[in-house]
């Protein structure tokens, strides 16, 4: 089964059913050129009340309830197969509706499928415990779904923030309620069309697109939700937690960012550079890890910031297939006009533009969103610019004199998602790897990321951890069972 075609607005997945708004719709718009990608039907409340029940319903059936963990893990495995040979279909539909430059965008399909086979992997072979006893009999945990969950995404990486929750959703045996951004609906309607060709029951994957003051909210509020996980805006995270914290239900929440890249006197210069280049530039800096803090120790300061704005004054701007184009534009023209605040904001506080901090002047770009690589000197860790998410191509460089003042500032700030160190000294490493009140550090490197490891943040940044052995836990709920042993129980 496949999305109707036609000029309708793109339709929706309700228990293996594409279903279409005709009168309530929004528009998706391609960033790079100003033009209408499409439109897309919004999910009202009585699309997520039949979704939820059609969920429900779904999750109590035995041919998904009783499901073997190994049969489970073989439709992952068929997700995981159909993505990879739709790469360029998924890719083009991420690339169309946030800008992303094509290889970025192949790049995250090949993750998506990936996710799906490592939590495939994962949910096959993931046992329990037998725990101590303390009297005659055994004890164990078991581990189950929690039911209905809602995945509500962000714009600026669907294709590995919607994989990376549906896929241990669904290995915990959960039924699953996806919710895209409306900026990116395309690519978790995609995985709709895969998750029912490779047989997945209908109604345990639901795809409903809409914004979050009318979909979003009705999701989070629902009572047949039992659990929510959410990627976004630290604002629209507390707004959600506190749904879910009357409702007595869990929440995971992955928030935003304003992470630290450290710079010591003894580190390789020219390698930081090429990693902070990766760290803020890479995705046009719409990162919730973008290294946007770069903190520079005052003997190397002037001479990192030289080679930065040599390497980043010949970052290659274009349109997202461009061949060799190494950043395209923002993902909208209202989230370009934001970026432009925070960078006259900066300037308005006594920063520096050293590099950008305009929009490019050249025609080829006057239809897009596009924004210059952008670095900003003379702030103080106090500017607007330093201490709020920017979600954009503008680097902040603040000079420190020793650990101390550098810590301090480091973790002066309400968020605490991410942290990069470069230096030769191990020891020195390992000083600020601990100290740093970030839920993820990297020593000499930066944005490596795998399925594989725990990935959360601190502070404003979060609650729970996605991804690792441990991600597919986050979708269960344990259960402690007692055998008695005592002969004199038995019948």
């Amino acid at each position: 089964m496949s999305q109707q075609s036609g000029s309708g607005p793109k339709p929706f997945l309700i228990n293996g059913q594409w279903v279409s708004n005709s009168r309530e719709f929004f528009e998706s718009v391609n960033p790079a050129t100003g033009e209408l990608n499409y439109h897309v039907s919004i999910a009202l409340p009585e699309h997520v009340d039949a979704a939820v029940a059609s969920a429900r319903a779904a999750s109590r059936q035995p041919a998904w309830r009783d499901m073997l963990p190994h049969v489970r893990a073989q439709i992952l495995l068929r997700m995981a197969s159909l993505i990879t040979e739709r790469a360029e279909e998924f890719a083009r539909a991420q690339m169309l509706e946030n800008g992303k430059v094509w290889s970025e965008c192949k790049a995250q399909a090949g993750s998506a499928a990936a996710t799906f086979r490592y939590f495939a992997a994962v949910c096959e072979t993931q046992g329990a415990e037998v725990t101590p006893p303390r009297g005659n009999y055994l004890s164990m945990t078991a581990y189950e779904p929690y039911g209905v969950v809602a995945a509500i995404t962000p714009w600026n990486s669907p294709l590995t923030m919607e994989a990376q929750k549906v896929a241990p959703a669904l290995a915990a045996g959960n039924a699953v309620i996806l919710k895209p951004s409306e900026v990116t609906p395309s690519a978790a309607l995609l995985l709709g069309e895969v998750a029912l060709q490779a047989g997945l029951p209908a109604g345990i994957l639901n795809v409903l697109t809409g914004d979050g003051r009318i979909t979003g909210k009705a999701l989070v509020e629902h009572p047949g939700v039992r659990m929510v996980s959410f990627t976004g805006g630290t604002a629209s995270g507390r707004a959600i937690g506190m749904v879910a914290a009357q409702r007595l239900i869990p929440a995971a929440l992955e928030l935003g960012g304003k992470s630290p890249h450290i710079v010591f006197d003894d580190a390789n210069l020219d390698a930081a550079v090429e990693n902070i280049m990766g760290g803020i530039f890479e995705g046009s800096g719409q990162s919730c890890v973008a290294g946007s803090r770069l903190f520079v120790q005052r003997g190397v300061h002037d001479r990192l910031v030289g080679l930065l704005a040599e390497r980043a004054g010949k970052i290659k701007l274009g349109l997202p297939m461009t061949q060799g184009a190494e950043m395209g534009p923002v993902a909208s023209f209202g989230h370009r006009d934001r970026i432009e605040k925070f960078v006259e904001s900066a300037i308005a506080e006594g920063g520096r533009i050293l590099l950008g901090g305009k929009r490019p002047e050249a025609a080829e770009f006057e239809k897009g969103a596009f924004f210059l690589p952008t670095i900003i000197g003379g702030l103080d860790n106090r500017a607007t610019a330093v201490r709020e998410e920017i979600f954009g191509p503008v680097l902040c460089v603040l000079p420190f004199d020793d650990e101390e003042d550098l810590i301090a500032q480091a973790n002066d700030s309400a968020y605490g998602l991410a942290s990069g160190i470069w230096t030769g000294n191990y020891q020195r490493a390992w000083r600020v790897a601990r100290a740093l009140e970030t839920g993820l550090v990297w020593i000499n490197t930066y944005k490596q990321l795998s399925i594989s490891t725990p990935f959360g943040g601190y502070k404003d940044s979060g609650i729970g951890r996605e991804k690792g052995v441990s991600g597919m836990r986050l979708y269960q709920q344990s259960k402690g069972i007692y055998w008695s042993m005592d002969p004199r129980n038995m019948a």
